[in-house]
């Protein structure tokens, strides 16, 4: 499950009948698991969850990942937000949801992302049921579209389906921005734009 989805993932939620969220897998580090990208000022910019667990060679399931609160990051984190999307058209239209996710403080880095996932279905009124797996499966059945690795910050795919939107900022487009791009720049036009 990622932080902060990209822009991508969404628009292959919008082609399915639900999300199957795989929480028996081990712990993928530098992936979007934990982290995200934002668009600010100066440029894209990297936002990553400090983990207490997971930066080990042990294999830790993704589940059992705890987030580490003594760095502030969910205050760094959120300040970035309001820096980059501060100005933007919907910023104060979805900023106090997003914010009360981060107040939580879940304990777990899974938690934390299922609770953003829910949110950002919620806002954009993508009425998807979401399932989990009962256990891992390297390979994932054939009715199942398998993104568990195929949006990765590593990796630039020529299928990422994400067309030119308005930004806040930058005179080129960013493609591999988290929905949080999308939703403060667009609002409830997120829908069909992904559409």
């Amino acid at each position: 499950m990622m932080y902060n989805p990209p822009v991508q993932y969404f628009w292959h939620a919008l082609r399915t009948d639900g999300i199957l969220v795989e929480q028996h897998e081990n712990y993928v580090k530098q992936s979007y698991r934990n982290r995200c990208h934002v668009l600010t000022a100066q440029g894209v910019a990297p936002l990553s969850v400090p983990v207490l667990r997971g930066n080990s060679k042990d294999k830790t399931p993704v589940t059992e990942i705890e987030i580490d609160y003594t760095q502030k990051w969910h205050k760094v984190h959120w300040r970035t937000i309001q820096a980059a999307y501060g100005r933007a058209p919907y910023f104060e239209f979805y900023s106090d949801y997003v914010r009360e996710v981060y107040e939580r403080q879940p304990k777990y880095l899974f938690e934390l992302n299922i609770d953003l996932l829910r949110l950002y279905l919620k806002l954009l009124k993508l009425n998807r049921t979401l399932n989990f797996t009962e256990s891992y499966q390297k390979t994932a059945p054939g009715n199942v579209l398998d993104l568990r690795n195929r949006i990765h910050p590593k990796i630039y795919h020529d299928n990422l389906h994400v067309k030119p939107y308005t930004q806040v900022f930058g005179k080129q487009f960013a493609p591999e921005l988290s929905i949080i791009d999308l939703l403060f720049t667009q609002g409830p036009a997120s829908l069909s734009y992904l559409q």
